[in-house]
């Protein structure tokens, strides 16, 4: 019995494939076992090596500098969202003296690493006669590298879409900037949703970075807490490590969130039947954005010229 795409697997096959998984739970229960064992013989679970967090003044201080930590990243992560809104137009751009220009700024920004960007802005402007603060390093930093990676991420989802979207906008007497705003750019945002959020996921795990110039964050109150002999190196670990696992599910939960929202969405679904709405596309699901633009624009629920041939032509 075979499939389109593939062979169907046989008893065998199935059989093998079992064991295969079995065999890998097995593996990894070992070794998480191991680990375990190897930490209670080592003494990493006794209440000694825990002392430190029982104060309140260090989960004051953890608090403090998980607090800063979300200011780089919040910054950071609005910036670095309209920079990539604003790098993917201008690489869209017809005009090759705007599009040149910003895809060379583009692939340079992306070519350099974060941490050499906060270097450089902390360490080289003092140089020029220019002292930044380590927090405006942080967030400049993060800004123009994920900015750039966002600005190809949103740029690959416009040209994903059919080439019919954007036509058909030109057709109803849209300029560019329109369908680019109504058309093309939402359907592109929907579609990269996820890969949008994975790279704020990154930017908030680069904050980390900031403890390299000085930047007082979670990493470096960790470094601060064992810096000094006997000090509890593995569970400052554990517990920083948890605080930046706990902030990566919140944020992937939000993103999740927002896709579902968006997918139950009315626009999307077709909305709701209204007077003499018979023969509204949208009814029967087959109604896209550009089709739900020009029936607004036909009802006269869009300002400009007329969706004739005068219309067209007067774009």
């Amino acid at each position: 019995m075979t499939s389109v795409l593939y062979d169907v697997p046989g008893p065998r096959a199935i059989l093998r494939n079992r064991l295969i998984g079995v065999g890998t739970v097995v593996v990894v229960l070992a070794l998480l076992a191991f680990i375990g064992y190897r930490f209670y013989e080592s003494g990493q679970f006794d209440a000694s090596r825990w002392y430190v967090f029982t104060f309140s003044a260090v989960w004051t201080q953890i608090f403090g500098a998980l607090g800063r930590t979300l200011a780089a990243f919040a910054l950071a992560g609005i910036l670095a969202i309209a920079l990539g809104f604003i790098l993917s137009i201008g690489r869209l751009s017809d005009h090759a003296w705007i599009r040149v220009p910003v895809t060379v700024l583009t692939e340079f920004f992306r070519a350099v690493p974060v941490l050499v960007f906060m270097m450089l802005l902390y360490y080289g402007l003092p140089v020029l006669g220019i002292k930044m603060e380590p927090y405006w390093a942080v967030v400049l930093a993060l800004m123009v590298y994920n900015g750039s990676v966002l600005a190809e991420v949103i740029r690959a989802g416009v040209e994903s879409l059919p080439r019919g979207q954007g036509e058909a906008g030109y057709a109803i007497g849209l300029r560019k900037s329109g369908v680019m705003r109504l058309i093309l750019l939402p359907q592109a945002i929907r579609a990269m949703l996820p890969v949008i959020v994975a790279q704020l996921v990154v930017t908030l795990k680069d904050t980390a970075l900031g403890f390299i110039i000085t930047y007082p964050e979670l990493l470096y109150f960790a470094k601060q807490l064992t810096s000094q002999q006997g000090r509890p190196v593995l569970q400052s670990a554990f517990v920083i490590g948890g605080i930046y696992i706990v902030m990566c599910l919140i944020l992937s939960g939000i993103a999740r969130w927002l896709e579902i929202r968006t997918r139950r969405s009315p626009r999307l679904q077709g909305g709701t039947p209204d007077a003499g709405g018979g023969n509204d596309p949208r009814l029967h699901g087959g109604g896209t954005d550009t089709e739900l633009i020009a029936m607004q624009r036909g009802a006269g629920k869009f300002d400009g010229t007329s969706t004739g041939a005068g219309g067209v032509g007067g774009a």
